[in-house]
């Protein structure tokens, strides 16, 4: 099990410290957190709420992806660097292709990039993009992302997009890990054409009918034997036996949380605080795994 930091919604200025100790303590990598605008008003329900509430996020810190993904890796030099999850549909895939390939070039092949679908309708309405068919324009995004970080002229002509022949430089490295974010049978499925996949979160009970999905699909897609990561976020049950359980289901890597990243109060956590709860989850956990 590769355990990585999450942390989230939090002052800016904790980033780049946290992720440091982050780094000195053993943690495998750091989760990168995403969201692009607070509408001022919206119906739709949050899926990461028990309630579908989305007041927990009024006047919390997103600092865009790709920056802070860019900032981390320049201050650390082992530490992968994981959105969770870009929202992809609502970004022109070519940039976001350009946005990737660079962080990855510059820190060294750290990045690994998770996307889904944004929840929100008024995440499309503001980037100028149809609600409708996302999940199509979805995997057009991801085919292109993909062909272009892999180097060479890549061309493209689906539903959504039109591409001459074009390439980017620089390129990753190695080719880019996509893992795949959701919470649907669509989202199940569509990582058994990538690299992975990422849950917000959950326990052995929840994860496991959604793992035999995903099992299923590598199957008849013909890509069971391919490297495969699930990453499920955790928040307060580090006990052995519950990682035990993740590890038996087929979780590959866990970002943990100290702290409920859902309340709706801001986050007035010392900076302290959270270094010693690193260092005693690193004490206590990744030292004796």
């Amino acid at each position: 099990m590769r355990f990585h930091y999450a942390e989230s919604m939090t002052a800016v200025v904790n980033y780049l410290t946290l992720a440091r100790a982050a780094e000195e303590l053993g943690f495998a990598g750091f989760a990168i957190p995403d969201s692009l605008i607070y509408p001022k008003a919206s119906d739709t329900a949050y899926s990461y709420t028990d309630d579908g509430g989305r007041e927990f996020l009024e006047n919390k810190p997103f600092v865009e992806s790709f920056i802070l993904a860019t900032a981390i890796g320049a201050v650390t030099s082992r530490l992968e660097l994981t959105t969770n999850v870009i929202k992809l549909p609502v970004r022109p895939p070519l940039y976001t292709a350009k946005l990737a390939a660079s962080v990855a070039a510059i820190i060294g092949d750290r990045f690994n990039l998770g996307v889904g679908l944004s929840v929100w309708p008024e995440d499309y309405a503001a980037m100028g993009v149809d609600y409708a068919k996302r999940g199509k324009r979805l995997d057009e995004c991801l085919a292109i992302v993909k062909g272009l970080c892999a180097g060479g002229y890549f061309e493209f002509h689906g539903e959504f997009y039109d591409l001459a022949p074009v390439k980017l430089n620089p390129v990753p490295g190695k080719p880019l890990p996509i893992l795949i974010g959701g919470h649907s049978e669509p989202a199940f499925k569509r990582s058994a054409h990538y690299d992975g996949f990422m849950f917000a979160g959950g326990g052995p009970e929840e994860l496991a009918g959604p793992i035999a999905t995903i099992n299923a699909a590598r199957a008849e897609a013909g890509t069971s034997e391919k490297p495969f990561r699930i990453f499920a976020t955790a928040m307060g049950d580090f006990s052995p036996d519950m990682i035990k359980r993740m590890e038996d289901l087929g979780i590959t890597d866990m970002p943990v949380a100290f702290r409920n990243l859902y309340a709706v109060e801001e986050d007035s956590q010392p900076l302290q605080d959270k270094i010693d709860a690193m260092r005693h989850f690193a004490d206590t956990v990744i030292a004796r795994s």
